[in-house]
């Protein structure tokens, strides 16, 4: 009836999302559409009222399809955590690089003004002018990862398992997040090939499910790359329960 709070719930497929919802009177006049947590809302008019919705794919990304990390790509998409690596891929199964690893945290942490800090540009390999340049000097100024040794970063180089736990672990402290969940890293095969350094975090990465082993292997693969997708994950998870 007129006055009428209604409200509209539209779910898309998987790999979709709302575009738009748009509620239009018998003559053409537009009703206000409000919009929160997924659902929408408007107050009924005197007359009937036509209700369209459109969905929209829910990424840009050509290359994800309804794989296992889909979610995740759309989590950190939505949340401006990852970009692609083309307007139209995501390149789920590439490696993470350092430079790469650094600048998502960065984006976590929403991308902080460095103009009054005093950043030193101890790298050799890290021009002032290379796109993840602010990315690699905040995580130098908060501990999140530091250089490679030889004034070098390797921003090239690709970030293993076991890395990525502790730039993980690194960012949690920063934060000041409960560090003491962890997980019983022996129930791993391969839990030997754990570099010492690496055990702390990631156990603590573990215990608090952000890095598991692989279902078909058993193994945590610390030595073994990060890939995007994997990365994705990570962050989704690490943001929404962490």
């Amino acid at each position: 009836e007129e006055g009428d709070i209604v409200t509209i719930t539209a779910t898309p497929d998987k790999g979709y999302k709302v575009g738009t919802v748009s509620v239009t009177q018998k003559d053409g006049t537009a009703v206000a559409v409000s919009e929160k947590d997924g659902k929408y809302t408007f107050t009924q008019p005197a007359g009937e009222v036509t209700i369209e919705v459109t969905f929209v794919p829910s990424t840009p990304f050509t290359d994800v399809g309804d794989a296992w990390y889909l979610e995740a790509v759309e989590y950190v998409y939505d949340n401006a955590i990852m970009a692609g690596m083309s307007d139209t891929t995501f390149e789920p199964e590439t490696s993470l690089t350092r430079a790469q690893a650094v600048q998502l945290f960065y984006n976590l942490e929403g991308k902080p003004d460095l103009s009054e800090e005093n950043l030193g540009y101890p790298y050799a390999d890290v021009t002032p002018n290379a796109w993840y340049n602010d990315a690699v000097y905040w995580a130098r100024l908060t501990g999140v990862s530091v250089g490679m040794g030889e004034n070098i970063f390797a921003p090239e180089e690709n970030v293993s398992r076991e890395q990525f736990a502790q730039m993980l672990y690194n960012y949690a402290k920063y934060k000041e997040l409960d560090l003491s969940k962890t997980g019983d890293l022996t129930k791993f095969s391969d839990a030997g090939s754990i570099s010492p350094w690496a055990t702390t975090a990631l156990s603590w990465a573990n215990g608090n499910g952000l890095i598991n082993g692989h279902e078909d292997t058993g193994k945590i693969d610390a030595q073994g790359t990060t890939t995007r997708a994997q990365a994705a994950s990570i962050l989704m998870n690490f943001d929404k329960n962490l």
